[in-house]
């Protein structure tokens, strides 16, 4: 499969499908953004990228705004009530209730019921005004700020050319304090649950503005994974994303970590793991020429790592090596959660399944 990132996948589909979504009818213009995901019984078929736990609840979000839940380890999924017809790509929820999704068109979406309904918070139409505000506030504390300037002229751009710019991942730390990141150096932060963003590109070491693809914590420390090998990690004294150098200059697209132990992963099989607070970091073989796409910790405290060829890698050593298992039927994986002690459940092009680890 000629991708590098489901999320890759996702913007082509909707860049198909834009002329039939985003078109003109009887009534005028029709937005996705406008727009109300359809109740459809092939939803659980199609493509899902995203999955996340809400509490013992598993929720999927996926192409035209379907998001999905299951209260039964994924043997069956109910499908939610969805504003917006967008592409999602991530999904997170800090608590039971409480849980944000985002895609492309910039959308982020909030649900306070587990995921059986949701609303918008903010979109790729509020993205340009709200960083134009903000570095506007910031440029007339500091006139001489290069960097400021160059973010406002970012800002006017984003704003004259609408929403078209994707949220790639986002993840919260409780019910209030959360992040997004996406396409081109985007990251917004918000203290109150999502009623208003503030952008944060001015706090990353990304001065060509690349791809933010993930954003995830390995114990108490929060890094950002990107194209081009970019890593950064929060500095929690400046409140900066500080670059982290690796050896690799591929793309990262996800974290996987515990306390005292952080991975990274993406391109071709490559994994890199750090014990040191992300000073530095050892590549991990893992025989893969497979782009690997998600990770998730089992039930037992074994680290799985998954590829978009459907490669399952499992480390009972906290990541220090991991063993490829075997499987038939083997199909491409954007996201994965553990469900009870030995089992995987698995996002992709063909929706939700489920796969024993031995």
């Amino acid at each position: 499969m000629n991708i590098l990132k489901w999320a890759q996948l996702v913007a082509l589909l909707a860049a198909v499908s834009a002329p039939f979504c985003r078109s003109v009818v009887a009534q005028g213009f029709v937005d996705v953004l406008d727009t109300p995901a359809q109740i459809s019984s092939l939803a659980q078929h199609g493509l899902l990228v995203g999955l996340a736990r809400a509490g013992e609840r598993l929720v999927a979000v996926g192409q035209r705004g379907h998001i999905l839940t299951s209260d039964d380890g994924a043997e069956s999924w109910q499908q939610a009530r969805v504003p917006v017809s967008s592409d999602l790509v991530a999904v997170h929820f800090p608590s039971a209730r409480h849980g944000w999704a985002v895609g492309h068109d910039g959308v982020v979406l909030h649900s306070a019921d587990g995921g059986s309904n949701w609303e918008r918070q903010f979109d790729g139409r509020q993205v340009g005004p709200a960083m134009l505000s903000h570095y506007q506030a910031l440029a007339a504390l500091a006139p001489d700020d290069e960097k400021l300037a160059d973010l406002i002229s970012e800002a006017q751009r984003m704003t004259e050319e609408g929403a078209d710019k994707p949220f790639l991942d986002v993840w919260f730390e409780n019910e209030r304090v959360g992040y997004i990141v996406g396409a081109f150096n985007l990251f917004f932060r918000t203290e109150d649950g999502g009623r208003t963003w503030t952008p944060w590109m001015e706090r990353t070491d990304n001065p060509s503005a690349l791809n933010l693809y993930a954003i995830r914590p390995a114990g108490n420390e929060l890094y950002i994974a990107g194209e081009q090998g970019l890593l950064l990690k929060l500095d929690h004294t400046t409140g900066r994303f500080e670059s982290r150098p690796t050896p690799y200059s591929g793309s990262f697209f996800g974290i996987l970590g515990k306390p005292g132990v952080a991975l990274v992963f993406g391109l071709r099989g490559n994994v890199f793991r750090s014990v040191d607070g992300g000073a530095s970091w050892n590549q991990v073989e893992t025989g893969l020429p497979a782009s690997i796409t998600t990770g998730t910790q089992l039930a037992d405290g074994r680290l799985a790592l998954l590829s978009q060829a459907g490669h399952l890698l499992v480390s009972g050593d906290d990541g220090a090596s991991f063993q490829l298992q075997p499987q038939q039927g083997q199909v491409p994986v954007a996201a994965a959660q553990a469900s009870g002690s030995d089992t995987l459940v698995l996002v992709g092009q063909r929706g939700a399944r489920q796969l024993l680890v031995k």
